[in-house]
């Protein structure tokens, strides 16, 4: 779980110790912008934006009465991170699982990847899609409303 926040804890370190030399170098302003500019990086790359994670065991009974997809993912991943932003409001509508908290959800990936924990996996009518196109997830979605 904790290896979920190194990166983005990275980032705002880093951009803290740039923003800091900055200000000592008498540019308090570019200091301020390039700490924002960090802080927005760390953010996208954290579980924050993500709707809440739920077990694997979770996901597959509440898909399972109500037909909408699974996604597997994890932090620091830019394919979920795509997912996520190019779904909108119709991503809370998933169930979504966070593999680096759910050792299952991890299992679970890795059986239909070759060992692999590739993500984003999209788990519809417990038929696996890895990396499918946010149109296509919406289309799913609409399908199972």
């Amino acid at each position: 779980m904790k290896r979920a926040w190194i990166l983005p804890m990275l980032l705002v370190l880093c951009g803290s110790v740039v923003a800091t030399e900055l200000v000592f170098q008498g540019r308090p302003y570019a200091a301020a912008a390039l700490l924002l500019v960090f802080v927005l990086l760390a953010g996208t790359n954290s579980r924050l934006i993500f709707p809440k994670s739920v077990s694997a065991l979770k996901a597959q009974r509440r898909s399972a009465g109500d037909g909408r997809p699974i996604v597997f993912w994890r932090p620091g991943c830019t394919y979920c991170l795509r997912l996520r932003i190019r779904l909108g409001r119709s991503a809370h509508q998933l169930h979504w699982v966070d593999i680096w908290r759910d050792p299952a959800g991890a299992a679970a990936v890795r059986a239909v990847n070759d060992g692999n924990e590739t993500v984003p996996t999209v788990f519809v009518a417990d038929q696996p899609h890895v990396n499918p196109s946010p149109e296509w997830v919406r289309e799913q979605l609409s399908r199972s409303a």
